[in-house]
């Protein structure tokens, strides 16, 4: 077995776990009533690695990292637009009289 294959396996796998976890989280996001301590800064900081670590990862020719760091990019998206969504309707409810 060649080392390279045998590194980006694990490098795919490791892909897997940590994009299993991210979902999980996105759908707990998603099923909560409430988005109250669900930090804004958290998405936005989030994007902005995942954008210089998608880059550097091109740069260096890294197919894993490009791929895993889009995908961490795109749970940032739709963690903030999660976030965003029901803090607005929350606001919305409080809102009525």
């Amino acid at each position: 077995m060649n080392v390279e294959w045998s590194a980006d396996l694990i490098g795919w796998a490791a892909t897997a776990v940590l994009m299993a976890t991210l979902i999980r989280q996105i759908r707990k996001q998603w099923t909560a009533d409430s988005v109250e301590g669900v930090s804004i800064w958290l998405f936005v900081g989030q994007m902005a690695a995942s954008v210089l670590f998608i880059v550097y990862s091109a740069l260096v020719a890294n197919p894993v990292f490009v791929v895993t760091n889009a995908l961490i990019l795109l749970t940032a998206v739709v963690g903030q637009v999660l976030a965003v969504v029901k803090r607005r309707r929350q606001a919305a409810e409080d809102a009525r009289p």
